[in-house]
């Protein structure tokens, strides 16, 4: 028997957070079809942050099971089959998918195609398909070097923008001239406001901390930046929208009261400031609701048919990726200490921007 480093975090308290060692079986005690997968480099950004704070909600927490109050935080990665029990999976092949943030997973691999894989561990039900789908990348050169490590980084969250760009675009974006972006430096964010610069008629305007600003101007994607503590010089009298990355309850306060009903829809997608209250009252103008990516992914799985989402995707990200050179500083870190210090620092927003962490638990 081998085992695998676990990185895991209490659910109550993210702050406290430690290693673990877990089991695994040996090549020959794998179960028929399972996969022995090592966790080459995953993507930590402060969209995993928030797959903690909606944990038990959304079922991210059964993923990858940890012990005694602890979880494992879902993360986007790239791994290589180390042992294969399935007769169409070799040795050595690469998969893209979600990951526990460790350094082996065992996949019970089902639905086995050309492109991809499924995890059918019972555990793993009842959540969103993506979550469990793995792409076969093994000669895929997107998935290769620095390429690879931008799907990591980035693919998941411009799924996310392109999702909610196609969700208002559809609803004619509520009758709104303008759509606001909150914590607009984040990743999410400055991939939506991509896609939204994109259709002209929409003015965008980014939302930001005063240490963010530079950064945010310096994409080229906002008609507006404007900092937390002056959102309230911004005109009320023309409809808006509100895409809320941060998750900050008196700042959407602060919005709603400020536009009143030209407040035409206000869609909360993130948690990046972790300062939510549970119990917020009603406010003036669009009632704040969770923006669901699968329900989406579903609607136009079913509108688009076979490879319809992947197409239009595709088409969107290669229009977004080679702008990524200019913007992102890929650092590599390897090895238990440093995960946990890119984790603290991600918890408590100390990673800048234009920063992107790619790690392995390995040394």
């Amino acid at each position: 028997m081998s085992s695998s480093t676990d990185f895991v975090v209490a659910r109550n308290d993210f702050t406290r957070c430690k290693f673990i060692a877990t089991t695994l079986p040996s090549a020959a005690d794998l179960p028929d079809e399972a996969l022995l997968v090592k966790v080459e480099r995953f993507a930590l950004t402060a969209n995993n942050i928030t797959y903690a704070m909606l944990g038990d909600e959304l079922k991210y927490w059964q993923l990858f099971p940890a012990p005694g109050g602890f979880g494992n935080i879902p993360v986007w990665g790239i791994g290589q089959v180390i042992a294969s029990k399935h007769p169409q999976v070799t040795d050595g092949e690469r998969l893209f998918g979600y990951f526990p943030m460790a350094t082996h997973l065992v996949i019970e691999a089902a639905d086995v195609s050309k492109r991809g894989l499924r995890d059918a561990a019972a555990h793993r039900q009842g959540v969103a398909t993506v979550y469990n789908a793995y792409a076969r990348v093994s000669d895929d050169p997107a998935f290769a070097g620095r390429q690879g490590d931008y799907q990591a980084l980035l693919r998941p969250l411009f799924m996310l923008s392109f999702l909610v760009d196609d969700f208002l675009n559809e609803n004619a974006f509520y009758g709104a001239r303008s759509v606001m972006l909150s914590s607009a430096s984040s990743k999410t964010a400055f991939g939506l406001a991509h896609l939204l610069h994109a259709r002209k008629d929409i003015r965008v305007i980014g939302l930001t901390s005063a240490a963010n600003t530079d950064f945010v101007r310096s994409l080229g994607y906002y008609d507006d930046v404007v900092t937390y503590d002056r959102v309230t010089s911004l005109p009320s009298d023309s409809p808006v929208a509100l895409v809320d990355m941060a998750g900050n309850s008196e700042l959407r306060a602060t919005l709603h009261r400020h536009f009143g009903d030209q407040m035409k829809y206000s869609g909360r997608i993130g948690l990046t400031h972790r300062s939510s209250s549970p119990d917020e009252p009603e406010l003036p103008g669009a009632r704040p609701s969770w923006f669901f990516a699968p329900d989406q992914i579903r609607k136009r799985a079913k509108e688009w048919g076979p490879g319809g989402i992947d197409l239009r995707f595709g088409a969107a990200w290669s229009g977004f990726a080679p702008m990524l050179d200019r913007w992102l500083n890929i650092t590599e870190g390897r090895g238990p200490a440093t995960v946990k210090q890119v984790y603290l620092d991600t918890l408590n927003g100390r990673v800048p921007p234009e920063q992107g962490h790619m790690l392995s638990l390995a040394e």
